[in-house]
């Protein structure tokens, strides 16, 4: 009689137990990558009142089972189904981080690591990717400063917001690419200015500068035939840089007839003075820019006249319709009269007159005379006739480049190699694009150069990879989310704050951790994993376990009735 109220005071108890557990889940149904738990029963034991004895093959006997009375039930088990996916809740925040797949998060305490599928996370104040809930630090692999490369070793924590990473060290461009159609018919290309390009590149500092190419056309019949000089730098303020120092390319000819006259409606010479038409003022005094046998004269020691040396000589430039170009109006040529082997510049005809003497003279009245080309510093870009494609640079065939070598103004500039390969010679109806940019022919990249950059965004990719972008448009690895693979997840041990502990059931953590794709999993971004409680089964659950825990009550009414009627026998 006894043993039945015992059974029932079991049942009471475990059923009890089980509706914890359903009370739990339940509680739980909005907790972040909560799992649920459920519970199965046990019989407690049972007690034999009569072995089990076997058949007797000699009186023809058969053999009798066990009697046995159960004592009770027990909680046999409570599992947690760990690796039962949630569902996504889309959040927004880049630092929310779903895991799709039986991995876990490692978090440490600064102490021990633990092991979470809550991936709600946040940058705290030392730049360390950290839990919301508990502030532990997400732990992850470092970058190998050598490679790049992830380093997977020892897990720790993942840093991301340190000095270091908020900005992009610049680097000095060393190569770039003029790619596009040179349209013969382009008025810039046939003008006296030429078509200028614009290169924008950086130094090493990440200061950035402008240098302006000119291509010009040769004369008839080398059409094909252009010029390519280097005509200004300018800073990232558009103040001009002196390139005197800087060779580009070597002297070279280029034929091309022009013709050269004095603006006579405002200037006129009176022997080697230049003067307004009047007479009035002076412009220019050739005996103050050569010597008497028509040679420059040296200013080199002297600032001051060197730069009244130049003014005037500006001077004759503009007056000659010049204006700005005084060194293509000084290089000028034309054929010696006396040897035709012999060209002589602008600058020696201004020096003959100077000295009176000389094969060929710059007429004193103005009028015209036909310069048969110019002398430049640069390159000579050759295209074929036939098929409009680049054919040399600088007489080269096979190397259709040159170099740039702005490391001779010294300061923090490069060597920029200069790819010219893409030019073309097409017909364009008159409109070249013609254009210059950094980097090689395969686009941004190698050697494009770049200013210093600040960190604009973080993003994390499916395999846990974290990187920085910048605003001058390089990313940057900053680090790898490591995830904890178990051979039994179901064994870890749960520690509150959603964190699960290793044990001995589970397996043990290395210390290093796995690539979450290793296993087929990934991560997603901007989500977090929803509980995987189900209510409806809950609300199931919990209706059995009620109807269990009134009939165990039934139980003991019952024995207790029978007890009452034992002992009511004597009156």
């Amino acid at each position: 009689m006894m043993r039945s109220l015992y059974s029932g005071v079991a049942g009471l108890k475990t059923h009890q137990t089980r509706m914890d557990v359903i009370g739990n889940n339940i509680a739980n149904v909005n907790t972040t990558a909560y799992k649920s738990s459920s519970m199965t029963f046990s019989e407690l034991m049972s007690q034999t009142t009569q072995k089990a004895s076997g058949a007797n093959a000699t009186t023809g006997v058969g053999g009798t089972n066990a009697k046995q009375i159960g004592l009770g039930v027990k909680a046999g088990a409570i599992n947690t189904a760990i690796t039962t996916q949630g569902s996504a809740q889309s959040t927004g925040n880049p630092f929310d981080i779903m895991i799709t797949g039986d991995n876990f998060f490692v978090v440490s305490n600064g102490s021990e690591n633990f092991f979470t599928r809550d991936g709600s996370f946040y940058v705290d104040g030392a730049g360390n990717l950290a839990m919301t809930s508990t502030g532990y630090n997400v732990m992850g692999w470092g970058v190998d400063e050598t490679t790049g490369n992830i380093k997977q070793d020892t897990v720790t924590a993942l840093r991301i917001m340190s000095a270091a990473n908020m900005t992009y060290p610049p680097e000095a461009t060393t190569q770039a690419n003029i790619s596009g159609i040179l349209d013969e018919n382009d008025k810039d290309v046939t003008s006296a200015n030429g078509k200028t390009v614009n290169l924008n590149f950086f130094d090493a500092r990440g200061y950035s500068y402008t240098a302006k190419f000119t291509f010009k056309q040769s004369g008839e019949p080398n059409t094909n035939v252009y010029s390519m000089e280097l005509t200004k730098l300018l800073d990232s303020t558009g103040a001009e840089i002196d390139i005197s120092a800087l060779d580009f390319g070597n002297r070279t000819q280029q034929k091309m007839e022009t013709k050269v006259t004095l603006n006579t409606d405002a200037y006129k010479w009176d022997r080697t003075m230049l003067k307004t038409k009047d007479g009035t003022k002076d412009i220019a005094d050739l005996t103050k820019i050569f010597n008497a046998d028509g040679s420059l004269i040296d200013t080199s020691n002297n600032a001051t006249a060197a730069k009244e040396q130049q003014e005037a000589l500006d001077a004759i430039a503009a007056a000659y319709g010049y204006e700005g170009s005084t060194n293509e109006f000084l290089n000028l040529y034309i054929t010696s009269p006396t040897d035709t082997t012999q060209q002589l510049t602008m600058q020696q005809l201004l020096g003959n007159m100077r000295s009176g003497t000389g094969d060929q003279l710059l007429p004193a009245d103005g009028s015209a005379i036909t310069m048969e080309g110019r002398y430049f510093e640069g390159t000579t870009v050759v295209f074929n006739k036939d098929t409009a494609k680049l054919e040399s640079v600088g007489g080269s065939t096979t190397n259709l480049g040159i170099n740039a070598a702005f490391s001779q103004l010294g300061g923090n500039f490069s060597d920029i190699t200069i790819d010219l390969s893409e030019c073309t010679n097409y017909d364009n109806k008159g409109t070249s694009t013609i254009g210059a940019t950094s980097g090689d022919l395969d686009g941004p990249g190698t050697g494009c150069g770049r200013r210093l950059g600040d960190m604009i965004g973080v993003s994390i990719q499916k395999d846990g990879m974290i990187y920085a972008s910048y605003d001058n448009g390089m990313t940057k690895l900053l680090g790898q989310i490591a995830t904890a693979a178990f051979a039994n997840a179901s064994g870890l041990e749960k520690e509150g704050d959603n964190l699960y502990s290793a044990t001995l059931n589970s397996g043990e953590f290395d210390g290093i951790g796995v690539d979450i794709t290793a296993g087929g999993g990934y991560m997603s971004t901007g989500q977090l994993e929803m509980s995987n409680v189900d209510l409806s089964s809950e609300f199931t659950e919990m209706i059995t376990t009620q109807r269990g825990f009134q009939a165990n009550s039934r139980i003991i009414t019952v024995s207790d009735t029978l007890l009452e009627e034992l002992t009511n026998l004597k009156r």
